[in-house]
């Protein structure tokens, strides 16, 4: 594994490169970092460039203006430039949860860096029945209880269990992570303000994949993953595991999305 950090307008982002192959670009959810994959990146070497990346304002990826206002758009303009600056040719990328979601946007508004995008349960909230699109009582939680609380509602509602969280393996750069995503992203409305141009995304070149679990079904992410899969007449792949089962099922689900990709 090599480490590096790439300089981007508003922030410098720390990211790591492992195997050999081509390129792979893993976008982890709210909350995680460079470890949301740890368990899968090792086995997807064998095959793969495999990236991984802090976002902006997480664990080594400081902000140099940390009062900026998290931004969709931002963190895909990031994920393009760091694409730029380690290939020349269209590279996969997988995103899971809301790293699926910038992935998303990432095929629709850089179609020439992308090859295939597999999207493992975007919560694309604008996919929702209407009463179940807002994260205002997880904003409420937070300001009255704290991060703790808010944290095991918003686990309890996607599906995982809350000590599996974003799976970092530092516990204070977990701490400093959840609280990064329920203050800043979740606080400022970041992935409940984005509406993703789903007409638009039927029209790209890139190859899309909407990806859920075979388990916890009943769940935004899952729900939304059919949806999507529906909006652009295409099938769901189904993966080991539920919301987090590149971390449950690390060996079976490197395995699924290495089919899936070549």
């Amino acid at each position: 594994m090599t480490a590096g950090m790439l300089p981007v307008p508003g922030a410098h982002l720390y990211y790591e490169t492992r195997g050999s192959g081509p390129l792979l670009l893993l976008i982890s959810p709210g909350g995680g970092d460079v470890d949301s994959f740890h368990r899968i990146a090792a086995s997807l070497a064998e095959r793969f460039t495999v990236v991984t990346y802090d976002r902006r304002g997480y664990a080594r990826s400081p902000l140099d203006a940390p009062a900026e206002t998290p931004r969709i758009e931002t963190h895909v303009d990031d994920a393009s430039r760091l694409l730029a600056a380690l290939t020349m040719t269209p590279a996969h990328v997988f995103g899971s949860s809301g790293g699926a979601v910038i992935g998303l946007d990432l095929a629709l508004r850089y179609p020439r860096q992308v090859r295939t995008l597999v999207a493992h349960e975007p919560p694309l909230r604008q996919l929702l029945p209407e009463g179940e699109r807002g994260t205002g009582d997880i904003r409420e939680i937070y300001r009255r209880e704290g991060t703790a609380s808010a944290w095991r509602m918003f686990a309890a509602r996607i599906g995982v269990p809350e000590a599996a969280g974003p799976f970092s393996g530092d516990g204070s750069r977990f701490a400093a992570n959840v609280e990064y995503f329920l203050k800043q992203e979740i606080g400022s409305r970041m992935w409940a303000r984005h509406d993703l141009d789903i007409a638009a995304l039927r029209n790209s070149p890139v190859r899309v994949v909407p990806a859920g679990g075979r388990t916890g079904r009943e769940y935004v992410g899952h729900r939304c993953a059919v949806a999507l899969a529906r909006h652009l007449d295409t099938d769901l792949i189904e993966f080991p595991g539920h919301h987090a089962g590149f971390h449950t099922h690390p060996a079976e689900f490197a395995h699924t999305l290495s089919q899936v990709l070549t």
